[in-house]
């Protein structure tokens, strides 16, 4: 490993330290991430980084309206082999509705590094099925 790669990978995952915990509540730094980064959740699968922008501008955008609280609470961040970087994560939430349904489910993230250290692959695996997450927005 080149001194070069291992900084590069310390001051990504400075970054991903920094900015995950905030994420809903405001932007991250792209500069950590390919132009042709690859996102995929158990909902979304896209390319590009102006893509990856969008999805985090949506995730805030749709926080603040639908949610009086909305956490990502970030557990753990370390470098899993050379060329991963994993996250582990918990989103929670109240939604807005009169019986104030709770959101909540765990979750991590894979990003796969280049040569150069910059991210160009973020993949999202949650502990349950989207259609699980929604079904707590209807109990009562």
């Amino acid at each position: 490993m080149s001194p070069d790669y291992a900084t590069q990978v310390e001051a990504v995952i400075a970054t991903l330290k920094q900015d995950l915990p905030t994420l809903f509540k405001q932007d991250i730094t792209y500069d950590i991430y390919t132009q042709d980064i690859e996102f995929i959740d158990p909902v979304n699968r896209f390319k590009g980084k102006l893509s990856y922008q969008i999805i985090f501008w949506t995730l805030r955008f749709h926080g603040q309206l639908f949610f009086t609280e909305l956490y990502f609470d970030l557990h753990e961040v370390q470098q899993t082999a050379f060329d991963v970087i994993t996250a582990h994560w918990t989103v929670r939430g109240t939604l807005r509705l009169p019986w104030k349904p709770q959101l909540y489910f765990n979750g991590y993230s894979t990003y796969q590094l280049t040569p150069e250290g910059l991210i160009y692959y973020h993949q999202d695996t949650w502990d349950r099925s989207p259609q699980a997450i929604l079904k707590q927005f209807i109990s009562w």
